[in-house]
C-alpha cells in the first residue's frame, strides 16, 4: 500500500472526497464543486484535468438552452484509488500514535 501521487495533492484530495460522498454514476455541477472546496474556476480546472487523464474522474460538458453546463463524477478507478489512499494514509497515521496509547 502506498500514497497516490496523483489524489495526494491537497486540491485533488479534497476534489476525490467530495465526489465520494456521492452515489455512483452522480455528478456535481462545476461550480458546486468548486465552492466546496474553496477553489478558484481556474485552479478547479487545472487539478479535474490532472484527474481525468489519470482517468480518476469523468466530465461532462453539455448545454442546458444556450448556457455551458460541466458535470463531474468519479470513476470506479478514481474511487479504488481514493480508498486505497485514505488506506494508506490511515496507516501512517495509526504508526504515528504515540505507543503508550497502543495498549
Amino acid at each position: 500500500m502506498s500514497a497516490d501521487d496523483i489524489i495526494h495533492q491537497s486540491t485533488r484530495l479534497r476534489i476525490m472526497a467530495v465526489l465520494n460522498t456521492l452515489e455512483r454514476r452522480e455528478a456535481l455541477e462545476f461550480p458546486r464543486l468548486k465552492t466546496m472546496i474553496e477553489a478558484t474556476d481556474g485552479n478547479l480546472g487545472a487539478h479535474l484535468d490532472t484527474l481525468a487523464r489519470a482517468g480518476y474522474v469523468d466530465i461532462e460538458k453539455l448545454f442546458v438552452g444556450r448556457r455551458p453546463r460541466t458535470r463531474i463524477s468519479a470513476t470506479t478507478a478514481g474511487r479504488r484509488a481514493f480508498r486505497g489512499h485514505i488506506a494508506f494514509l490511515r496507516k501512517l497515521i495509526d504508526g504515528a500514535e504515540p505507543a503508550r496509547r497502543r495498549k
